[in-house]
């Protein structure tokens, strides 16, 4: 298994285990609208891991698919930006 698809599958393991852990480990509880705000950002944020070392990137392709990623998540919400995000670094990188 090569080191991109074994990092891709343990980012997908991570995300979904920060999105589930919170609400097994707190179900029995009464949680504030400030805790559930809190454990539906918690998966964003490792996606943002994943994105943060490209703002530091030379590489053209990668900083102008990056803005573009950012305009598409003004307008539009997570699935569509990502798809949007995957479908325009592939284009770039192979243009560019």
């Amino acid at each position: 298994m090569s080191l991109t698809i074994l990092t891709i599958v343990l980012m997908a393991a991570t995300t979904y285990l920060t999105r589930i852990a919170g609400y097994l480990i707190l179900r029995d509880r009464m949680l504030s609208a400030r805790t559930k705000a809190i454990l539906e950002a918690a998966p964003g944020c490792v996606l943002i891991t994943v994105i943060a070392p490209h703002f530091v990137t030379t590489n053209p392709a990668d900083l102008l698919a990056l803005a573009i990623s950012l305009l598409a998540a003004m307008r539009f919400s997570l699935l569509p930006v990502v798809a949007i995000s995957v479908i325009v670094t592939a284009l770039l990188r192979y243009l560019l």
